[in-house]
């Protein structure tokens, strides 16, 4: 259980920073100077007070021994559930492993990989800069990144951000469930209650962040 709650907790912390993240790539539809800005808060926030960029990298701490934790747990209980499964492995149910919990239990493990290599790359895009997408991709503003990476003549950066989305929407479907049954100590009472929380925070988080790509694309936001 103490794994379950760890991925639940670490779970939890990704989607709301997800949420907040969101939130703040929405701000291309306001336009340059709301989305500048907010690029600027992130790194500037308490400055003198604290470090430049301390928010910044107490994010990526938190994000980071979260996403170890993460990892950890759910490769732990995967093989401890191949170790039952070889003894009629049974769910809290009763009822054996059925073949949808087989395939969901290999979606999030090739998602969750997928994802993982996906942040990286997100990472070398968005945040070190190492994956330069069209002229002077190191100085021109956030804003214009943003413009530059998603414009039609980049289209292949809108499908890998597009398949990592429709991963990620996945994983957060099925993990915002498990979480809820988890930390509520009930799969069954209020399971229906919990699916739909689960398919409205996935859709919100599909739809809030394709949105500004597919706005760049079309040519909404320029």
């Amino acid at each position: 259980m103490a794994l379950k709650i760890a991925m639940a907790v670490t779970g939890t912390i990704f989607v709301l920073f997800l949420l907040v993240h969101m939130y703040g790539n929405l701000k291309m539809f306001v336009g340059a100077d709301a989305y500048n800005g907010y690029a600027g808060w992130m790194r500037e926030f308490g400055y003198p007070f604290i470090p430049h960029e301390a928010l910044l990298w107490i994010l990526r701490v938190v994000l980071g021994v979260s996403l170890i934790v993460h990892v950890f747990s759910a490769i732990t209980l995967w093989r401890r559930a191949n170790t039952a499964r070889g003894r009629a492995y049974k769910i809290n149910t009763g009822k054996k492993v059925t073949t949808a919990q087989k395939y969901t239990g290999t979606m999030m493990r090739v998602g969750g990989l997928g994802i993982f290599f996906f942040i990286v790359f997100h990472i070398l895009h968005f945040t070190t800069l190492h994956v330069e997408v069209g002229e002077n991709f190191r100085e021109i503003t956030p804003y214009e990144r943003m413009v530059q990476s998603f414009s039609p003549e980049h289209w292949y950066i809108y499908v890998i951000y597009f398949v990592a989305l429709a991963l990620i929407t996945y994983h957060i479907r099925h993990g915002v469930w498990s979480a809820l049954a988890t930390l509520g100590l009930s799969r069954t009472r209020r399971e229906r209650a919990y699916k739909i929380i689960a398919d409205l925070v996935a859709l919100a988080i599909f739809v809030g962040f394709l949105a500004p790509p597919t706005a760049i694309l079309v040519g909404f936001i320029s």
